[in-house]
């Protein structure tokens, strides 16, 4: 019997948790097959079947593990069946309707086009096959699995029940207890750290974003034909940060004990909302990409975010953390430091208000923008500076090409 043991991922690392068995108890599996989904503090990643055989459990979903701790066993000796699952030596005899409840559901959980179901629903397989197959609505379903999980019996009840969960119950005294997964303990200790350890402070400005949603306009179908990706918010963004950034480079830098550390690259931290939490994966060299590089890198990490697929690697560094709250409607907000940076800039909700423009009001499409900033390496000159570079740049987005305005520069101004 081979012993299967949660593998070391990292020298911080001592525990995860078990999000989910790919395979279940009793299943025969190939060598290198994934068996499991472990969650750590940082990533989500697989285990996987170093022998082909019969896999023995160890662990249920939820289950909190240490770095070493048996999580399951392959039985090496046992043969590979013709239909993929062993059949046990002694089987209970079941009842008629018992065998007709489990035929459907294999058939069910090999047949029903589960792909309709959204990724962003967490559902067992068995579960999703009978939400694509009934065309439930999953916000209709109360989920009673771990972590959310959308269950068997729930999407049953959902059934039984229709419109039960969306008309909450008169006078609900009910209340829900969830254990935290790794990667909420880890946000909600970063955050308490970075509020603690920093001297934080924020500063706003407002950017027209007439310039740029007018480009997007004109060229949106001719940049995604040549390059086959859309042309969103983030690129601009992200190069205006990466030139402001090399003109005030305290915001690029950090406190490293007694020194201060400073970047001559920009590696962009962008916030990325999950079902399982915030992940803030990172896109390397920024000024040495273009446009299109920039918005292939954020939809590429953006999915690998939504589908666990993040790679520590992918997860670590960064030297500045641009967050988009304005996707969610968000007007105005304070955004909390990613440690251990010194700044980050939050996106919010373009919204259209009355500017006065030469002694005119003019209804323009206006962005809050906010950057804190640990106060210990940056100024207020050199913060507040920052966001009005950062606003010149959205607002002329033509002097992104080289960082100064184009007649200035031909004139040697």
């Amino acid at each position: 019997m081979l012993e299967i043991k949660v593998p070391t991922v990292g020298e911080s690392i001592s525990e995860v948790t078990l999000l989910k068995w790919v395979k279940n108890d009793g299943d025969y599996v190939d060598r290198d097959e994934v068996i499991a989904e472990l969650e750590s503090e940082k990533a989500t990643f697989e285990v996987n079947a170093e022998k082909a055989g019969v896999l023995k459990t160890h662990a249920k979903e939820g289950d909190t593990l240490k770095i070493g701790d048996q999580l399951a066993a392959i039985d090496e000796s046992a043969a590979k069946p013709t239909n993929g699952k062993p059949q046990p030596v002694a089987e209970k005899k079941e009842t008629p309707q018992k065998a007709e409840v489990t035929a459907n559901e294999q058939k069910q959980s090999s047949t029903a086009p589960v792909a309709e179901v959204s990724n962003d629903v967490k559902a067992t397989p068995v579960a999703a096959a009978m939400i694509a197959e009934k065309k439930v609505d999953p916000k209709t379903i109360q989920p009673s699995g771990f972590n959310g999980r959308i269950l068997k019996q729930d999407v049953m009840e959902a059934l039984s029940h229709p419109g039960k969960y969306v008309s909450a119950e008169l006078f609900s005294r009910n209340e829900r207890r969830e254990k935290m997964s790794q990667l909420r303990k880890t946000i909600a200790r970063r955050l308490v750290e970075s509020k603690n350890s920093t001297a934080m402070l924020t500063t706003f400005n407002e950017a027209d974003m007439s310039r740029i949603m007018d480009i997007r306009t004109k060229y949106k179908d001719k940049f995604k034909e040549a390059h086959g990706v859309g042309l969103g918010f983030m690129s601009f963004f992200a190069k205006a940060c990466c030139i402001a950034l090399k003109e005030w480079p305290a915001v690029n830098g950090y406190i490293d004990g007694d020194h201060l550390v400073y970047h001559d690259y920009c590696d962009i931290s962008i916030a990325v909302s999950t079902p399982r939490g915030l992940t803030v994966p990172v896109i390397r060299n920024v000024e040495s990409l273009s446009m299109a590089e920039v918005e292939k890198k954020v939809i590429e990490l953006a999915n690998k975010a939504r589908d666990n697929k993040l790679s520590l690697e992918e997860l670590q560094g960064g030297t500045f953390t641009i967050t988009n709250g304005g996707v969610f409607g968000s007007l105005m907000s304070t955004p909390i430091i990613n440690l251990p940076q010194s700044a980050i800039l939050g996106m919010h909700k373009i919204q259209e208000r009355p500017m006065a423009v030469n002694g005119q009001v003019v209804i323009k499409p206006m962005m809050y923008l906010a950057l804190s900033y640990d106060h210990r390496i940056i100024d207020g000159r050199e913060s507040v500076s920052f966001l009005v570079r950062l606003k010149e740049l959205l607002e002329n987005p033509d002097q992104l090409l080289i960082g100064k305005d184009p007649v200035k520069t031909l004139l040697e101004l």
